[in-house]
Formats: C-alpha cells, structure tokens, sequence
C-alpha cells in the first residue's frame, strides 16, 4: 500500500518494465541487430528483386505487425522485444537508404535531418514524462516515444555512418574499429568523466549502428571492395542465428529482465 499527496490510502500493482535491463548480452544483440539491418536490407532488395520501394513497403508492414505485438504485451518478452529491433534496424537503414537513392538527398543533409528529429522526440519525450531513461518504460506513451527514438537512431546511424565511410573512405575493416573506439570512449568518458548515463546510453545506442553495419559490409561484400564475400544471405544468416541463441538464452535465465515495479493504481 502507498498513500497520495492527500494522505489516502492507495491501493498497489505491479508493473513491468517493457524493455531489457542494459547488460553486456543487451550490447551483444544489439551489434548483432544492426548488422543483420545492413545485410538483410540488401538482400532483400537485390536478391528477391523488390527494389528499395518495395522492400520498404513489406519490411514496414512486419515492423508494424510486430510493434502491436509489443505494445500488447504486459511485460519485456525478448523474442517479440528483439525481432522489434532486427526489424527497426532493417526500416531505419531503408529509410535513409530511399531518401538518397530514390530522391537523391545527400547524406549530409539526411544527417542533419535525422538528428535534429532524434533531438525533437528526445525533447518531447523529455517534456512530457520528464525522464529519458529506458529503465521506466511502464507506460504506453513511454513505449512510444521509445521506440521512435530507436527507429531514428538507426536512420541517423546509417546516414553518419555511410557519410563517414564516403568521405574518409577507411574500408570496412577500419571503418568498424573507428566506431568500436568511440564506442570505447564514451564508456570511459562514462565511467571517469562523469558523462551521464542517459546520455552515455543513447550515444553508444546511435554508434552501435554504423560499428554492425561495417562488420556486415565487411563480411557479406567481394573480396575486391575490401570484404570477405560471404554475400548477404550467409552473412544474415550467421548473425540471425546468433541473435536467436542468445535470446533463447535470455528468454530461459532471465539474466536481463528488470524486477516488477511497484506503482499506484
């Protein structure tokens, strides 16, 4: 039991969180994710010939099916949670993919337009529950905006991380090192220099998308533009099986599941 601001009594439910608790296995998928939205993108649109339209169209309505999935359930369930996010990974790199390819907006400005959407529904999301934090995703409006701000994380992740690849032309191989050490730099700007956790996160969470997406490229393309030429189906392939044993893994121990919540009814 709890009371209110006028010192009645209220009754007392238990809420859980919607979203994983952030471990070392929540990093892990994640790269995994958007490795899989690199790949997977373009196998669908080159090998099944649909083109970015298409692929867009069909990749939007699972993603959509998947969200309702989500937004029904009552508590974090890591196989519905996670195939949410392959599925993000895959729109949101389309995403930036049909507005360069299609309507030949350049990656500079496609950059600058997802950033500063990102900052808009941080600000509204912030505005309205007054907390950015993934550890209190309890209510629906929450979940909302949280998964808007994933979607257009990795929208802005494909388009600075295909600029960056353009304009300094590192390589795959390089290119996934580079972000792996800004990854590791505001770990440790966390841990020594105080950077905001919630900060800290959303940085990491932005990076993880270039970082998967070069070690696709580097695995799926030809030996002659740098990769291992493992194609795009091995390649998702390789990375779709590893996503389900370590969410099967979760899904038995529980490792990355928050406590329930106790709020006022």
């Amino acid at each position: 039991m709890t009371t209110d601001h006028a010192g009645r009594t209220l009754p007392l439910r238990t809420m859980l969180s919607k979203v994983p608790e952030v471990t070392i296995f929540f990093w892990i998928i994640k790269i995994l994710c958007t490795t899989v939205g690199e790949t997977a993108a373009d196998y669908i649109n080159t090998a099944l010939k649909l083109g970015l339209t298409g692929t867009t169209v069909v990749m939007g309505v699972l993603l959509a099916a998947v969200l309702v999935w989500q937004f029904r359930l009552r508590r974090y369930v890591p196989g519905v949670y996670w195939l949410a996010v392959v599925l993000v990974s895959v729109v949101g790199t389309l995403i930036t993919d049909n507005l360069t390819d299609n309507f030949g907006v350049s990656l500079w400005t496609t950059t600058i337009i997802f950033s500063v959407v990102l900052a808009a529904v941080f600000f509204a999301w912030y505005r309205s529950e007054k907390t950015l934090s993934i550890h209190s995703i309890l209510t629906t409006r929450r979940e909302m905006f949280y998964w808007l701000a994933v979607l257009f994380t990795f929208a802005l992740g494909t388009a600075a991380g295909d600029l960056v690849a353009e304009k300094l032309n590192l390589g795959y191989w390089k290119s996934a090192l580079m972000f792996a050490g800004l990854i590791g730099l505001v770990t440790l700007a966390h841990v020594y220099l105080k950077l905001g956790s919630i900060l800290a996160f959303w940085i990491a969470y932005i990076l993880t998308r270039p970082l998967g997406a070069s070690i696709g490229d580097y695995m799926s393309q030809d030996k002659d533009a740098g990769g291992l030429a493992l194609g795009t189906l091995t390649t998702s392939a390789i990375f779709l099986t590893a996503i389900l044993v370590v969410v099967v893994y979760l899904s038995v121990t529980g490792k990355d599941q928050e406590r329930p919540v106790e709020i006022a009814s």
